[in-house]
């Protein structure tokens, strides 16, 4: 049982590296669906398995084995190995709720700021313009959807580079992608490792704006060039748009622009071995997960005296 319960919280830790390549052979829409269902798998399965830790420990102290109502002792490896799981494992809870409680509040309130700001804008279609000196430009959801740009992001760009801007920007309206980033930053509370896989997902939803920019436009060279002089015009440390709010300048924007002009679409038999590794990595910590789960509630029927061994 308890070695089931480590399996979500170890393979996770495989992910980095096999999501670096799943963005390198895989499309981009395609990296960006799989890799996000694989950390919302891999977040759940390990929130499963750590709250299932906890309450065995839990119920090998006499108080709780008490108001679970055990008439025999829960069936367990040795107190000096369950007792400091449950231990770091309650720790890991409650760091993980924290900041994820903190970093909700923080977004909340930089998406209310931003959206207050967007509604007082005249708008012109979906885009609107913030007379502001410092260079900025994302997509911002909600109803109707937004394209925010600075006047310093207007004036740090050409009348062609601005067209192929905004068409990166409501790409990223287009293809929901901050319900992916949402997601990602969701995940990345629940495991460190997942906090790492988070941003291979940005670059994600990056490339694949980048990829549906370029096909709108018509001209990968130009998407490049705009993409390139909004990121060295940018300060993202004085942009105020919340995180999943997507934009231009996201990302090692050398790799993008690299992908945009030399686009390499991989081999379809390393694309295939990659979809099936991501496949696994979802499955896997949840199928342990579950079954970990499965065992331990057994185990408490049968302390309870309502099963047999």
């Amino acid at each position: 049982m308890i070695a089931l319960l480590l399996i979500p919280l170890l393979l996770p830790f495989t992910l980095p590296a096999l999501a670096r390549r799943a963005l390198v052979r895989l499309d981009p829409v395609t990296a960006l669906r799989a890799l996000t269902a694989c950390v919302l798998a891999c977040a759940g399965a390990c929130v499963a398995a750590l709250g299932a830790l906890v309450l065995i420990g839990l119920l090998k102290l006499s108080l709780f084995a008490q108001l679970g109502e055990l008439i025999h002792p829960l069936r367990t490896p040795s107190d000096l190995i369950v007792l400091p799981a449950a231990a770091l494992a309650t720790g890991a809870l409650t760091l993980g709720a924290w900041t994820l409680a903190r970093s909700a509040v923080r977004q909340i309130r930089a998406f209310r700021t931003a959206r207050t700001e967007a509604d007082r804008r005249p708008a012109a279609g979906d885009l609107c313009v913030v007379d502001s000196p410092h260079p900025d430009a994302y997509a911002l959801p909600g109803r109707p959807h937004r394209i925010v740009v600075t006047t310093g992001m207007l004036r740090s760009l050409g009348p062609a580079e601005r067209e192929a801007l905004f068409a990166h920007e409501r790409a990223h309206n287009a293809g929901g992608h901050h319900y992916f980033l949402a997601g990602a930053e969701l995940a990345a509370h629940c495991h460190p490792a997942l906090h790492v896989t988070r941003d291979t997902i940005r670059l994600a939803a990056e490339r694949a704006a980048d990829e549906s920019a370029a096909a709108a436009v018509g001209d990968r060279r130009l998407l490049a060039r705009a993409i390139a002089r909004a990121a060295l015009a940018g300060d993202a440390q004085r942009s105020t748009r919340p995180d999943f709010a997507a934009a231009a300048t996201t990302g090692p924007v050398p790799q993008r622009v690299a992908a945009l002009l030399t686009p390499d679409h991989g081999r379809s038999n390393t694309r295939r071995w990659i979809a099936l590794l991501l496949t696994v990595c979802a499955i896997l910590p949840a199928a342990a997960a579950t079954t970990g789960v499965v065992a331990f509630h057994h185990e408490v029927e049968v302390a309870q005296g309502e099963e047999s061994r």
